[in-house]
């Protein structure tokens, strides 16, 4: 078996390695070497017409054509419109907008000083000279009118109420306290005594009372805290009432105549006239109590 592998391996290498090598060392390398050398040089020819033909035509037409002709045209625009533009805004526009913006500041100090003499002076002169004084003579004259009616209302009222009230109806309801007690004390007795005895005592004892209680606390009223109602009434809150509601309408007329004169007289938004407004919370005829009407239990015949 080794002398026939040893052959076969003999036979191979000269029939197959070494015409493979042969060709391989012999054919193929120089031939690639040629087409090598071939390709390259080939490769060098393109590239040089490459740039014959599309590189140095457009490098030459930028630098001998464009460049000169850009910087040409940018030396023109300097000297065309930038440089007479740097000088319209240095030399001319620069001082007039240096003389509009001291102008606009000396008209505004002016506005402001014609303002400031003509609307905030006079105004302030008028609130501290005229408003404010007025108003403070209106407030103490209310006040004292309101102190006034107070103190008026208390003697003229309060005070002949109380008095009629500690000194005559307490001692009256006292003694009648008394009288009643004893007279039911006595009416219980009675009862017990006689039917017709306690009968007619009642009927005495009532129109005791009623001479004693009723007719005194009708008569005061009458004659004593009714015509003290009215005059309170008439000569005290009417008045107070009607000179409060002038004071008021003269503090209103003096706003208004205070906002005319400052604002001027507003018009109204349609050619109908203001309506004029009235004061509701007072009636259009007083009803008036008079020593012949009421309007009491007490007083009703």
């Amino acid at each position: 078996m080794v002398p026939v592998g040893r052959a076969l391996a003999w036979l191979a290498r000269v029939l197959v390695v070494v015409p493979v090598v042969w060709l391989y060392a012999c054919v193929l390398t120089p031939v690639g070497r040629a087409i090598a050398v071939f390709g390259r040089g080939v490769a060098i020819t393109l590239g040089w017409l490459g740039r014959a033909l599309f590189v140095w035509p457009w490098l030459a037409l930028w630098r001998f054509g464009l460049v000169p002709v850009g910087r040409a045209l940018a030396w023109l625009a300097r000297v065309l419109v930038v440089v007479p533009v740097v000088w319209l805004y240095a030399y001319v526009l620069t001082p007039i907008g240096h003389a509009i913006a001291l102008l606009r500041k000396g008209v505004g100090v002016a506005l402001g000083w014609l303002g400031r003499v003509l609307v905030v002076l006079p105004c302030t002169w008028v609130y501290a000279h005229l408003l404010t004084p007025l108003g403070h003579a209106l407030r103490w004259t209310a006040l004292a009118l309101g102190r006034g009616a107070a103190t008026l209302l208390r003697w003229i009222f309060v005070v002949p109420v109380l008095a009629v009230w500690r000194w005559v109806l307490v001692p009256v309801g006292g003694v009648l306290g008394v009288l009643a007690r004893e007279i039911g004390a006595a009416l219980g007795h009675a009862w017990r005594v006689a039917g017709y005895v306690s009968l007619a005592v009642g009927r005495f004892l009532g129109r005791l009372l009623r001479w004693l209680l009723v007719d005194p606390l009708r008569w005061a009223y009458r004659s004593v805290l009714t015509p003290v109602g009215h005059v309170v009434r008439d000569l005290v809150w009417r008045p107070v009432t009607r000179v409060a509601r002038e004071v008021r309408a003269t503090v209103r007329q003096v706003r208004a105549d205070v906002r005319r004169a400052l604002f001027g007289t507003p018009r109204p938004a349609t050619g109908l006239p203001e309506p004029q407004v009235r004061d509701r919370r007072e009636p259009d005829v007083a009803s008036t109590r008079t020593l012949g009407r009421s309007t009491t239990a007490l007083t009703k015949d």
